[in-house]
Protein backbone atom coordinates (compact mmCIF):
# COMPACT_ATOMS: atom_id res chain seq x y z
CA UNK A 1 0.00 0.00 0.00
CA UNK A 2 2.86 2.38 0.81
CA UNK A 3 4.43 1.69 -2.58
CA UNK A 4 1.14 2.36 -4.38
CA UNK A 5 0.77 5.64 -2.42
CA UNK A 6 4.22 6.81 -3.51
CA UNK A 7 3.84 5.72 -7.13
CA UNK A 8 0.24 6.80 -7.93
CA UNK A 9 -0.51 10.51 -8.16
CA UNK A 10 -4.16 9.72 -8.87
CA UNK A 11 -4.46 7.67 -5.68
CA UNK A 12 -2.97 10.49 -3.58
CA UNK A 13 -5.24 13.15 -5.12
CA UNK A 14 -8.40 11.06 -4.76
CA UNK A 15 -7.53 10.04 -1.20
CA UNK A 16 -6.75 13.60 -0.12
CA UNK A 17 -9.97 14.82 -1.79
CA UNK A 18 -12.04 12.14 -0.04
CA UNK A 19 -10.47 12.82 3.36
CA UNK A 20 -10.80 16.61 3.06
CA UNK A 21 -14.35 16.46 1.72
CA UNK A 22 -15.35 13.91 4.37
CA UNK A 23 -14.09 16.17 7.14
CA UNK A 24 -15.76 19.23 5.61
CA UNK A 25 -19.09 17.52 4.88
CA UNK A 26 -19.00 15.75 8.24
CA UNK A 27 -18.53 19.06 10.03
CA UNK A 28 -21.39 20.68 8.13
CA UNK A 29 -23.60 17.64 8.71
CA UNK A 30 -22.92 17.77 12.44
CA UNK A 31 -23.72 21.48 12.59
CA UNK A 32 -26.92 21.09 10.56
CA UNK A 33 -28.13 18.08 12.56
CA UNK A 34 -27.34 19.84 15.83
CA UNK A 35 -29.15 22.97 14.64
CA UNK A 36 -32.24 20.97 13.63
CA UNK A 37 -32.29 19.19 16.99
CA UNK A 38 -31.96 22.51 18.82
CA UNK A 39 -34.80 24.07 16.80
CA UNK A 40 -37.10 21.12 17.47
CA UNK A 41 -36.35 21.18 21.19
CA UNK A 42 -36.75 24.94 21.32
CA UNK A 43 -40.17 24.72 19.62
CA UNK A 44 -41.22 22.00 22.04
CA UNK A 45 -40.09 24.11 25.01
CA UNK A 46 -41.93 27.17 23.70
CA UNK A 47 -45.12 25.19 23.19
CA UNK A 48 -44.97 23.57 26.63
CA UNK A 49 -44.12 26.83 28.33
CA UNK A 50 -47.14 28.50 26.71
CA UNK A 51 -49.41 25.64 27.78
CA UNK A 52 -47.90 25.74 31.27
CA UNK A 53 -48.56 29.45 31.65
CA UNK A 54 -52.16 29.09 30.45
CA UNK A 55 -52.70 26.04 32.61
CA UNK A 56 -51.22 27.74 35.68
CA UNK A 57 -53.54 30.74 35.26
CA UNK A 58 -56.57 28.49 34.73
CA UNK A 59 -55.77 26.33 37.76
CA UNK A 60 -55.15 29.36 39.96
CA UNK A 61 -58.58 30.80 39.10
CA UNK A 62 -60.27 27.49 39.80
CA UNK A 63 -58.53 26.86 43.12
CA UNK A 64 -58.97 30.37 44.49
CA UNK A 65 -62.75 29.78 44.60
CA UNK A 66 -62.24 27.43 47.55
CA UNK A 67 -60.87 27.77 51.05
CA UNK A 68 -59.13 25.18 53.25
CA UNK A 69 -62.56 24.34 54.83
CA UNK A 70 -63.83 23.08 51.50
CA UNK A 71 -61.17 20.41 51.02
CA UNK A 72 -63.56 17.72 49.68
CA UNK A 73 -64.84 19.93 46.88
CA UNK A 74 -61.25 21.20 46.29
CA UNK A 75 -59.97 17.72 45.57
CA UNK A 76 -62.74 17.19 43.02
CA UNK A 77 -61.84 20.49 41.41
CA UNK A 78 -58.16 19.43 41.23
CA UNK A 79 -59.14 16.20 39.48
CA UNK A 80 -61.30 18.06 36.98
CA UNK A 81 -58.65 20.66 36.36
CA UNK A 82 -55.98 18.03 35.72
CA UNK A 83 -58.22 16.17 33.28
CA UNK A 84 -59.14 19.39 31.51
CA UNK A 85 -55.53 20.50 31.15
CA UNK A 86 -54.56 17.05 29.86
CA UNK A 87 -57.15 17.19 27.12
CA UNK A 88 -60.05 15.47 28.86
CA UNK A 89 -58.88 11.86 28.27
CA UNK A 90 -57.55 10.32 31.50
CA UNK A 91 -56.80 6.97 29.76
CA UNK A 92 -54.29 8.33 27.24
CA UNK A 93 -50.76 7.33 28.31
CA UNK A 94 -48.63 8.17 25.23
CA UNK A 95 -49.27 11.92 25.10
CA UNK A 96 -48.85 14.85 27.46
CA UNK A 97 -49.03 14.05 31.17
CA UNK A 98 -50.30 16.74 33.55
CA UNK A 99 -49.69 16.51 37.27
CA UNK A 100 -50.79 18.74 40.18
CA UNK A 101 -49.36 18.23 43.61
CA UNK A 102 -49.02 20.20 46.79
CA UNK A 103 -45.78 21.38 48.34
CA UNK A 104 -44.40 19.84 51.51
CA UNK A 105 -46.52 22.09 53.75
CA UNK A 106 -49.81 21.37 52.01
CA UNK A 107 -50.45 17.77 53.02
CA UNK A 108 -54.26 18.06 52.50
CA UNK A 109 -53.89 18.01 48.70
CA UNK A 110 -53.30 14.59 47.19
CA UNK A 111 -51.23 14.47 43.95
CA UNK A 112 -53.27 14.01 40.80
CA UNK A 113 -52.09 13.10 37.27
CA UNK A 114 -53.80 12.70 33.96
CA UNK A 115 -53.40 10.04 32.68
CA UNK A 116 -53.00 8.21 35.95
CA UNK A 117 -49.34 7.18 35.96
CA UNK A 118 -46.53 7.38 38.46
CA UNK A 119 -44.61 10.54 37.58
CA UNK A 120 -42.45 10.65 40.67
CA UNK A 121 -39.32 9.16 38.99
CA UNK A 122 -39.49 11.75 36.18
CA UNK A 123 -39.72 14.80 38.46
CA UNK A 124 -36.26 15.28 39.83
CA UNK A 125 -35.49 16.69 43.23
CA UNK A 126 -33.76 19.75 41.77
CA UNK A 127 -36.77 20.54 39.59
CA UNK A 128 -39.17 20.07 42.51
CA UNK A 129 -37.04 22.28 44.75
CA UNK A 130 -36.90 25.03 42.13
CA UNK A 131 -40.68 24.96 41.58
CA UNK A 132 -41.31 24.88 45.33
CA UNK A 133 -39.21 28.04 45.57
CA UNK A 134 -41.68 29.77 43.23
CA UNK A 135 -39.77 29.40 39.95
CA UNK A 136 -40.78 28.04 36.57
CA UNK A 137 -38.21 25.32 35.77
CA UNK A 138 -37.74 22.44 33.37
CA UNK A 139 -35.56 19.43 32.71
CA UNK A 140 -35.33 16.50 30.30
CA UNK A 141 -35.70 13.06 31.86
CA UNK A 142 -36.07 9.56 30.45
CA UNK A 143 -38.41 7.03 32.02
CA UNK A 144 -41.24 4.55 31.54
CA UNK A 145 -44.78 5.90 31.89
CA UNK A 146 -46.52 3.58 29.47
CA UNK A 147 -45.39 0.57 27.50
CA UNK A 148 -41.94 1.81 26.48
CA UNK A 149 -39.10 3.94 27.71
CA UNK A 150 -39.47 7.51 26.49
CA UNK A 151 -37.66 10.80 26.86
CA UNK A 152 -39.82 13.57 28.38
CA UNK A 153 -39.56 17.33 28.59
CA UNK A 154 -40.72 18.13 32.15
CA UNK A 155 -41.88 21.68 32.94
CA UNK A 156 -43.02 22.77 36.39
CA UNK A 157 -44.71 25.95 37.64
CA UNK A 158 -46.01 27.06 41.07
CA UNK A 159 -49.81 27.67 41.41
CA UNK A 160 -50.54 30.05 44.32
CA UNK A 161 -53.90 29.51 46.15
CA UNK A 162 -55.60 30.76 49.31
CA UNK A 163 -54.76 27.53 51.13
CA UNK A 164 -51.15 27.29 50.02
CA UNK A 165 -49.00 26.78 46.95
CA UNK A 166 -49.66 23.93 44.51
CA UNK A 167 -47.33 22.70 41.76
CA UNK A 168 -48.36 22.11 38.16
CA UNK A 169 -46.19 19.86 35.95
CA UNK A 170 -46.38 19.16 32.24
CA UNK A 171 -44.58 16.05 30.97
CA UNK A 172 -44.34 16.20 27.17
CA UNK A 173 -42.86 13.18 25.30
CA UNK A 174 -40.07 14.03 22.86
CA UNK A 175 -40.43 10.88 20.76
CA UNK A 176 -41.74 12.79 17.75
CA UNK A 177 -38.96 15.37 17.96
CA UNK A 178 -36.33 12.63 18.35
CA UNK A 179 -37.73 10.79 15.35
CA UNK A 180 -37.71 13.98 13.29
CA UNK A 181 -34.13 14.76 14.37
CA UNK A 182 -33.05 11.16 13.55
CA UNK A 183 -34.63 11.45 10.11
CA UNK A 184 -32.89 14.77 9.57
CA UNK A 185 -29.55 13.33 10.65
CA UNK A 186 -30.01 10.30 8.38
CA UNK A 187 -30.89 12.56 5.48
CA UNK A 188 -27.88 14.79 6.12
CA UNK A 189 -25.55 11.79 6.46
CA UNK A 190 -26.90 10.17 3.27
CA UNK A 191 -26.62 13.45 1.38
CA UNK A 192 -23.11 14.05 2.71
CA UNK A 193 -22.00 10.51 1.84
CA UNK A 194 -23.37 10.84 -1.68
CA UNK A 195 -21.64 14.22 -2.01
CA UNK A 196 -18.31 12.79 -0.83
CA UNK A 197 -18.60 9.87 -3.26
CA UNK A 198 -19.42 12.25 -6.10
CA UNK A 199 -16.45 14.44 -5.17
CA UNK A 200 -14.21 11.36 -5.12
CA UNK A 201 -15.45 10.27 -8.53
CA UNK A 202 -15.03 13.79 -9.87
CA UNK A 203 -11.49 14.00 -8.47
CA UNK A 204 -10.66 10.59 -9.96
CA UNK A 205 -12.03 11.66 -13.35
CA UNK A 206 -10.23 15.01 -13.39
CA UNK A 207 -7.00 13.46 -12.13
CA UNK A 208 -7.23 10.72 -14.73
CA UNK A 209 -7.59 13.32 -17.47
CA UNK A 210 -4.38 14.96 -16.28
CA UNK A 211 -2.41 11.90 -15.18
CA UNK A 212 -3.06 9.75 -18.26
CA UNK A 213 -1.02 11.99 -20.62
CA UNK A 214 1.73 12.15 -17.99
CA UNK A 215 1.79 8.36 -17.77
CA UNK A 216 1.87 8.11 -21.54
CA UNK A 217 4.77 10.58 -21.57
CA UNK A 218 6.58 8.53 -18.91
CA UNK A 219 6.13 5.28 -20.86
CA UNK A 220 7.24 6.98 -24.05
CA UNK A 221 10.30 8.38 -22.27
CA UNK A 222 11.14 4.89 -20.97
CA UNK A 223 10.91 3.48 -24.48
CA UNK A 224 13.11 6.30 -25.74
CA UNK A 225 15.67 5.61 -23.03
CA UNK A 226 15.58 1.92 -24.01
CA UNK A 227 16.63 2.85 -27.53
CA UNK A 228 13.24 2.98 -29.29
CA UNK A 229 13.84 6.42 -30.74
CA UNK A 230 10.79 6.37 -33.01
CA UNK A 231 8.29 6.47 -30.11
CA UNK A 232 5.97 9.49 -30.00
CA UNK A 233 2.94 10.71 -28.04
CA UNK A 234 -0.49 11.16 -29.60
CA UNK A 235 -1.53 14.83 -29.91
CA UNK A 236 -5.28 15.40 -29.41
CA UNK A 237 -6.83 18.85 -29.37
CA UNK A 238 -5.17 22.19 -28.69
CA UNK A 239 -5.18 22.41 -24.90
CA UNK A 240 -2.23 22.44 -22.51
CA UNK A 241 -1.90 18.66 -22.56
CA UNK A 242 -1.80 18.70 -26.34
CA UNK A 243 0.90 21.37 -26.16
CA UNK A 244 2.82 19.14 -23.73
CA UNK A 245 2.55 16.17 -26.11
CA UNK A 246 3.64 18.26 -29.08
CA UNK A 247 6.61 19.68 -27.18
CA UNK A 248 7.55 16.19 -25.99
CA UNK A 249 7.43 14.86 -29.55
CA UNK A 250 9.56 17.75 -30.76
CA UNK A 251 12.08 17.08 -28.02
CA UNK A 252 12.11 13.35 -28.89
CA UNK A 253 12.67 14.18 -32.56
CA UNK A 254 15.58 16.48 -31.73
CA UNK A 255 17.05 13.89 -29.38
CA UNK A 256 16.69 11.16 -32.01
CA UNK A 257 18.40 13.34 -34.60
CA UNK A 258 21.21 14.23 -32.21
CA UNK A 259 21.68 10.67 -30.95
CA UNK A 260 21.79 9.30 -34.47
CA UNK A 261 24.31 11.96 -35.37
CA UNK A 262 26.45 11.13 -32.35
CA UNK A 263 26.16 7.40 -33.04
CA UNK A 264 27.27 7.97 -36.61
CA UNK A 265 30.18 10.10 -35.44
CA UNK A 266 31.12 7.49 -32.85
CA UNK A 267 30.91 4.74 -35.45
CA UNK A 268 33.08 6.71 -37.84
CA UNK A 269 35.55 7.46 -35.05
CA UNK A 270 35.78 3.80 -34.05
CA UNK A 271 36.14 2.76 -37.65
CA UNK A 272 38.79 5.42 -38.21
CA UNK A 273 40.73 4.26 -35.14
CA UNK A 274 40.48 0.62 -36.18
CA UNK A 275 41.41 1.31 -39.80
CA UNK A 276 44.32 3.55 -38.87
CA UNK A 277 45.57 1.02 -36.33
CA UNK A 278 45.45 -1.79 -38.86
CA UNK A 279 46.97 0.34 -41.62
CA UNK A 280 49.85 1.35 -39.35
CA UNK A 281 50.74 -2.29 -38.76
CA UNK A 282 52.49 -2.76 -42.11
CA UNK A 283 54.70 0.36 -42.04
CA UNK A 284 55.39 -0.21 -38.35
CA UNK A 285 56.60 -3.73 -39.10
CA UNK A 286 58.93 -2.42 -41.78
CA UNK A 287 60.23 0.36 -39.55
CA UNK A 288 60.65 -2.13 -36.71
CA UNK A 289 62.78 -4.43 -38.89
CA UNK A 290 64.99 -1.55 -39.95
CA UNK A 291 65.23 -0.20 -36.40
CA UNK A 292 66.15 -3.63 -35.02
CA UNK A 293 68.92 -3.91 -37.59
CA UNK A 294 70.25 -0.46 -36.75
CA UNK A 295 69.93 -1.15 -33.00
CA UNK A 296 71.89 -4.40 -33.36
CA UNK A 297 74.76 -2.58 -35.13
CA UNK A 298 74.84 0.45 -32.81
CA UNK A 299 78.17 -0.51 -31.24
CA UNK A 300 79.90 0.29 -34.51
CA UNK A 301 78.38 3.75 -34.80
CA UNK A 302 79.47 7.04 -33.38
CA UNK A 303 78.19 7.64 -29.82
CA UNK A 304 75.61 10.19 -31.03
CA UNK A 305 74.30 7.85 -33.72
CA UNK A 306 74.25 4.94 -31.27
CA UNK A 307 72.23 7.03 -28.79
CA UNK A 308 69.81 7.93 -31.58
CA UNK A 309 69.40 4.23 -32.38
CA UNK A 310 68.57 3.54 -28.72
CA UNK A 311 66.01 6.37 -28.62
CA UNK A 312 64.49 5.13 -31.87
CA UNK A 313 64.15 1.64 -30.45
CA UNK A 314 62.53 2.93 -27.22
CA UNK A 315 60.04 5.13 -29.06
CA UNK A 316 59.18 2.30 -31.45
CA UNK A 317 58.47 0.08 -28.45
CA UNK A 318 56.16 2.73 -27.05
CA UNK A 319 54.51 3.29 -30.44
CA UNK A 320 53.93 -0.43 -30.86
CA UNK A 321 52.45 -0.62 -27.38
CA UNK A 322 50.13 2.31 -28.18
CA UNK A 323 49.06 0.67 -31.42
CA UNK A 324 48.30 -2.58 -29.58
CA UNK A 325 46.22 -0.73 -27.02
CA UNK A 326 44.33 1.12 -29.75
CA UNK A 327 43.50 -2.13 -31.46
CA UNK A 328 42.29 -3.59 -28.17
CA UNK A 329 40.14 -0.53 -27.48
CA UNK A 330 38.65 -0.73 -30.97
CA UNK A 331 37.71 -4.37 -30.34
CA UNK A 332 35.96 -3.37 -27.09
CA UNK A 333 34.14 -0.51 -28.86
CA UNK A 334 33.03 -2.79 -31.67
CA UNK A 335 31.82 -5.44 -29.20
CA UNK A 336 34.20 -8.07 -30.60
CA UNK A 337 36.11 -8.71 -27.37
CA UNK A 338 35.67 -12.30 -26.22
CA UNK A 339 36.30 -13.82 -22.80
CA UNK A 340 38.33 -17.04 -22.81
CA UNK A 341 37.61 -18.10 -19.22
CA UNK A 342 39.21 -21.15 -17.66
CA UNK A 343 39.95 -22.27 -14.07
CA UNK A 344 43.08 -20.35 -13.13
CA UNK A 345 45.21 -20.14 -10.00
CA UNK A 346 45.72 -16.42 -9.40
CA UNK A 347 48.68 -16.84 -7.05
CA UNK A 348 51.16 -17.60 -9.87
CA UNK A 349 49.62 -14.76 -11.91
CA UNK A 350 50.36 -12.27 -9.12
CA UNK A 351 53.92 -13.61 -8.73
CA UNK A 352 54.49 -13.42 -12.49
CA UNK A 353 53.34 -9.78 -12.63
CA UNK A 354 55.60 -8.93 -9.68
CA UNK A 355 58.63 -10.55 -11.31
CA UNK A 356 58.08 -8.72 -14.59
CA UNK A 357 57.92 -5.35 -12.83
CA UNK A 358 60.76 -6.03 -10.41
CA UNK A 359 63.28 -4.24 -12.66
CA UNK A 360 61.14 -1.08 -12.85
CA UNK A 361 60.56 -1.16 -9.08
CA UNK A 362 64.30 -1.47 -8.47
CA UNK A 363 65.06 1.49 -10.73
CA UNK A 364 62.62 3.81 -8.94
CA UNK A 365 63.47 2.46 -5.45
CA UNK A 366 60.10 0.91 -4.69
CA UNK A 367 59.65 -2.32 -2.76
CA UNK A 368 56.79 -4.60 -3.83
CA UNK A 369 55.22 -6.45 -0.90
CA UNK A 370 52.96 -9.47 -1.44
CA UNK A 371 50.15 -10.67 0.80
CA UNK A 372 48.84 -13.78 -0.91
CA UNK A 373 47.47 -16.97 0.66
CA UNK A 374 49.47 -20.20 0.56
CA UNK A 375 46.70 -22.38 -0.91
CA UNK A 376 45.74 -21.88 -4.55
CA UNK A 377 43.14 -19.22 -5.36
CA UNK A 378 41.13 -20.73 -8.20
CA UNK A 379 38.69 -18.71 -10.30
CA UNK A 380 37.18 -19.04 -13.78
CA UNK A 381 38.89 -16.08 -15.50
CA UNK A 382 40.78 -15.19 -18.65
CA UNK A 383 44.38 -15.33 -17.36
CA UNK A 384 45.75 -13.12 -20.13
CA UNK A 385 43.31 -10.30 -19.38
CA UNK A 386 43.68 -10.59 -15.60
CA UNK A 387 47.46 -10.46 -15.91
CA UNK A 388 47.18 -7.39 -18.10
CA UNK A 389 44.93 -5.65 -15.53
CA UNK A 390 47.33 -6.45 -12.68
CA UNK A 391 50.32 -5.36 -14.74
CA UNK A 392 48.69 -1.98 -15.35
CA UNK A 393 47.68 -1.52 -11.70
CA UNK A 394 51.05 -2.55 -10.26
CA UNK A 395 52.97 -0.55 -12.88
CA UNK A 396 51.00 2.61 -12.07
CA UNK A 397 51.47 2.04 -8.33
CA UNK A 398 55.22 1.60 -8.73
CA UNK A 399 55.53 4.72 -10.88
CA UNK A 400 53.44 6.87 -8.51
CA UNK A 401 54.70 5.29 -5.30
CA UNK A 402 57.26 8.05 -4.55
CA UNK A 403 59.82 5.45 -3.45
CA UNK A 404 57.48 3.96 -0.81
CA UNK A 405 56.44 0.29 -0.69
CA UNK A 406 53.63 -1.02 -2.88
CA UNK A 407 51.53 -3.78 -1.35
CA UNK A 408 49.58 -6.37 -3.37
CA UNK A 409 46.88 -8.31 -1.50
CA UNK A 410 44.99 -11.33 -2.84
CA UNK A 411 41.81 -12.57 -1.17
CA UNK A 412 38.82 -14.77 -1.91
CA UNK A 413 35.54 -16.01 -0.52
CA UNK A 414 32.87 -18.42 -1.71
CA UNK A 415 31.66 -16.24 -4.57
CA UNK A 416 34.47 -13.85 -5.55
CA UNK A 417 38.21 -13.21 -5.70
CA UNK A 418 39.82 -9.80 -5.26
CA UNK A 419 43.21 -8.17 -5.66
CA UNK A 420 44.13 -4.81 -4.14
CA UNK A 421 47.18 -2.75 -5.11
CA UNK A 422 48.11 -0.13 -2.49
CA UNK A 423 50.67 2.64 -2.91
CA UNK A 424 51.65 5.49 -0.60
CA UNK A 425 52.45 8.10 -3.21
CA UNK A 426 50.82 11.39 -4.13
CA UNK A 427 47.35 9.88 -4.11
CA UNK A 428 44.29 11.23 -5.87
CA UNK A 429 42.65 14.60 -5.45
CA UNK A 430 38.90 14.79 -4.79
CA UNK A 431 37.10 13.98 -8.02
CA UNK A 432 40.11 12.41 -9.73
CA UNK A 433 38.95 8.93 -8.73
CA UNK A 434 36.12 9.52 -11.23
CA UNK A 435 38.55 10.42 -14.02
CA UNK A 436 41.31 7.89 -13.54
CA UNK A 437 39.64 5.33 -15.84
CA UNK A 438 39.13 7.81 -18.68
CA UNK A 439 41.16 7.31 -21.83
CA UNK A 440 44.40 9.30 -22.06
CA UNK A 441 43.79 10.94 -18.69
CA UNK A 442 46.80 11.73 -16.49
CA UNK A 443 46.71 12.99 -12.90
CA UNK A 444 49.70 15.29 -13.47
CA UNK A 445 50.69 15.82 -17.11
CA UNK A 446 53.89 17.56 -16.04
CA UNK A 447 55.31 14.54 -14.18
CA UNK A 448 58.07 12.59 -15.85
CA UNK A 449 56.98 9.05 -16.68
CA UNK A 450 59.25 6.08 -16.08
CA UNK A 451 57.32 3.56 -18.19
CA UNK A 452 56.18 5.76 -21.06
CA UNK A 453 52.61 4.54 -20.82
CA UNK A 454 49.96 5.15 -23.46
CA UNK A 455 47.21 6.49 -21.20
CA UNK A 456 44.92 3.63 -22.17
CA UNK A 457 45.99 1.06 -19.60
CA UNK A 458 43.32 1.71 -16.97
CA UNK A 459 40.62 2.10 -19.63
CA UNK A 460 41.50 -1.32 -21.05
CA UNK A 461 41.68 -2.74 -17.53
CA UNK A 462 38.20 -1.42 -16.79
CA UNK A 463 36.85 -3.06 -19.95
CA UNK A 464 38.57 -6.34 -19.01
CA UNK A 465 36.94 -6.23 -15.56
CA UNK A 466 33.52 -5.56 -17.09
CA UNK A 467 34.02 -8.39 -19.57
CA UNK A 468 34.46 -10.73 -16.59
CA UNK A 469 31.34 -9.27 -14.91
CA UNK A 470 33.59 -7.81 -12.19
CA UNK A 471 34.46 -4.48 -10.62
CA UNK A 472 37.49 -2.24 -10.92
CA UNK A 473 37.47 0.43 -8.23
CA UNK A 474 39.74 3.23 -7.08
CA UNK A 475 40.28 5.01 -3.79
CA UNK A 476 42.69 7.82 -3.13
CA UNK A 477 43.44 10.87 -1.03
CA UNK A 478 46.08 13.60 -1.36
CA UNK A 479 49.26 12.60 0.48
CA UNK A 480 47.76 9.24 1.54
CA UNK A 481 48.35 7.29 -1.64
CA UNK A 482 45.83 5.27 -3.56
CA UNK A 483 44.40 1.78 -3.68
CA UNK A 484 42.85 -0.04 -6.61
CA UNK A 485 40.68 -3.13 -6.16
CA UNK A 486 39.88 -5.71 -8.81
CA UNK A 487 36.97 -8.01 -7.90
CA UNK A 488 35.99 -10.93 -10.13
CA UNK A 489 33.35 -13.64 -9.72
CA UNK A 490 34.79 -17.02 -8.77
CA UNK A 491 32.59 -18.69 -11.38
CA UNK A 492 32.18 -17.17 -14.82
CA UNK A 493 28.75 -15.66 -15.34
CA UNK A 494 27.93 -15.21 -11.63
CA UNK A 495 26.75 -11.84 -10.35
CA UNK A 496 28.88 -10.06 -7.76
CA UNK A 497 27.32 -8.74 -4.57
CA UNK A 498 30.31 -8.32 -2.24
CA UNK A 499 34.09 -8.24 -2.37
CA UNK A 500 36.46 -10.25 -0.13
CA UNK A 501 38.70 -7.19 0.38
CA UNK A 502 37.92 -3.64 1.46
CA UNK A 503 38.29 -0.77 -0.97
CA UNK A 504 39.47 1.73 1.66
CA UNK A 505 42.76 0.49 3.16
CA UNK A 506 42.98 -0.16 6.88
CA UNK A 507 45.78 2.40 7.33
CA UNK A 508 43.84 5.26 5.73
CA UNK A 509 42.72 7.85 8.31
CA UNK A 510 39.00 8.48 8.23
CA UNK A 511 37.61 12.05 8.16
CA UNK A 512 36.07 13.41 11.38
CA UNK A 513 37.36 10.37 13.28
CA UNK A 514 34.25 8.36 12.34
CA UNK A 515 33.94 4.58 12.42
CA UNK A 516 35.39 2.63 9.50
CA UNK A 517 32.36 0.39 9.16
CA UNK A 518 28.94 2.01 8.90
CA UNK A 519 28.19 5.58 7.97
CA UNK A 520 29.11 7.43 4.82
CA UNK A 521 32.63 8.37 3.84
CA UNK A 522 32.76 12.10 3.14
CA UNK A 523 34.10 13.22 -0.21
CA UNK A 524 35.64 16.64 -0.02
CA UNK A 525 38.85 18.62 0.23
CA UNK A 526 41.41 16.81 2.31
CA UNK A 527 39.37 13.62 2.56
CA UNK A 528 39.40 10.31 0.78
CA UNK A 529 37.51 9.80 -2.45
CA UNK A 530 36.21 6.52 -3.78
CA UNK A 531 34.94 5.29 -7.10
CA UNK A 532 33.14 2.02 -7.70
CA UNK A 533 32.26 0.40 -11.01
CA UNK A 534 29.44 -1.97 -10.14
CA UNK A 535 26.95 -2.52 -7.29
CA UNK A 536 27.70 -0.93 -3.93
CA UNK A 537 28.04 -3.26 -0.97
CA UNK A 538 29.77 -1.11 1.63
CA UNK A 539 29.34 2.51 2.75
CA UNK A 540 32.79 3.60 1.57
CA UNK A 541 32.10 2.99 -2.10
CA UNK A 542 29.97 5.04 -4.47
CA UNK A 543 28.49 3.55 -7.62
CA UNK A 544 29.31 5.13 -10.97
CA UNK A 545 27.55 4.15 -14.18
CA UNK A 546 29.72 2.68 -16.94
Amino acid sequence: MHGAWRRSLQLRVVTITLVASSLLVGGFAYLIADKITSILLENAETDVLQRLQNGSEYASKQFNLYSRAEEAQLQDTIDGTVNYLAGGDPTQTNGVVVAITGDNTNRAVAPRTSPEVEVGPLIGSELRASVAAGNVAHQIRTGVLGDQRTKYLVYGSPVPTQFGQLELYYLVPLARQDATAADARATVVATGTALVILLGLLAALVTRLVVTPVRVAARTAQRLSAGLLDQRMAVNGEDDLALLAASFNQMATNLQRQILRLEEMSRLQRRFTSDVSHELRTPLTTVRMAADLIFAERDGFDPAVARSAELLQAELDRFEELLTDLLEISRFDAGFAMLDAEPTDLVPVVHRVTERLAGLAERVGVTIELDVPDPPVIAEVDPRRVERVLRNLVGNAVEHGEGRPVRITLGMDESAVAVTVRDHGVGLKPGEEKLVFNRFWRADPSRARQTGGTGLGLSISLEDARLHGGWLEAWGAPGQGAQFRLTLPARAGDRLTTSPLRLVPADAPLPFGGPRDGGLLAIGPGTAGALAIGPVEDPTRAEVAP
